[in-house]
């Protein structure tokens, strides 16, 4: 081969190589032209139908991630390479890092489903995962809660949505769940008037549905009431305490007695049983009455 002709191979493959690199590159300017199109067209369908914010980025995320791949992938047998090898390295890729990150793979899943479900949003006041407290935020993999003691706590969203999940803030009221211990000698009638109209000057408890004061058992004591005021969840603990606080001072101004158990134990033989056990288990090991 001369040096002419060498030159004119050297120079074809350049300009081969040159058109190749430059139609790659127009590829790859294009194709990321139309990526980001195209998910600003998803964003904006999502949001029309008036999805979370936060599920509309992460979807956006994934197909762009997914195009981005497809597109370097087309890239790839422009130049000639066998993307069929390369595509199943991938697939091979994903399916291990599924499984080594099964744990982290479901919480984004549920953490999905919450988002479109919604069992609750930030400031709600919930029981969920072994936690109650205040929701501070909701991720697709984990959610952040503000215990009743004021401690930043976080949940993974897969512990969550399997559980059961109770949400304090979704209904206009909640009801106050408290006892009052009465003496036997305590009329019951007077007792139940008189919390009620206590329960009806504490702030913040409704008129509707009315406090609920009635005999909920019986002890050795005497009879126990249930007092159940209804409150809005914002103003639980106020009555709780407020209510504790009716119950004592009331029972107290009334000149109730003290709740005590009493036994009666009648017939000699069980008072000196009573009195002095061991004896009457003497002599009837002797035989003597």
């Amino acid at each position: 081969m001369t040096a002419s002709n060498a030159m004119q191979t050297i120079v074809a493959t350049a300009t081969w190589l040159g058109l190749q690199v430059l139609g790659a590159i127009a590829m790859w300017i294009i194709g990321r032209w139309l990526i980001r199109l195209a998910v600003r067209l998803l964003s904006r369908a999502l949001s029309g139908q008036h999805f979370e914010a936060t599920l509309i980025r992460y979807i956006c995320s994934i197909v762009s991630v997914f195009l981005d791949i497809i597109l370097i992938i087309a890239i790839l047998g422009f130049f000639g390479v066998q993307t069929t090898t390369f595509a199943a390295l991938i697939a091979a890729a994903g399916v291990a890092i599924g499984m080594a990150w099964s744990g982290l793979l479901a919480n984004f899943a549920a953490g999905v489903f919450l988002v479109i479900f919604q069992p609750f949003k930030a400031g709600d006041f919930v029981a969920v995962g072994g936690v109650t407290g205040t929701v501070e935020a909701v991720g697709l993999f984990v959610t952040t809660i503000d215990t009743l003691d004021n401690i930043r706590t976080i949940v993974g969203n897969n512990k969550i949505f399997s559980d059961t999940i109770q949400n304090y803030s979704t209904n206009p009221y909640r009801r106050v769940e408290l006892t009052a211990q009465l003496a036997h000698a305590v009329r019951h009638q007077d007792a139940i008037r008189l919390l009620k109209e206590g329960l009806a000057r504490i702030p913040n408890v409704l008129a509707q549905p009315a406090p609920d004061v009635e005999i909920l058992s019986f002890n050795f004591a005497g009879p126990v009431l249930a007092v159940r005021p209804y409150c809005n969840n914002a103003h639980y603990w106020q009555v709780y305490f407020d209510t504790n606080r009716l119950i004592r001072e009331t029972f107290g101004s009334a000149g109730f007695p003290v709740p005590e158990q009493h036994f009666v134990v009648r017939g000699q033989e069980a008072f000196a049983a009573v009195a002095n056990p061991k004896s009457i288990a003497a002599d009837a090991a002797s035989g003597t009455k």
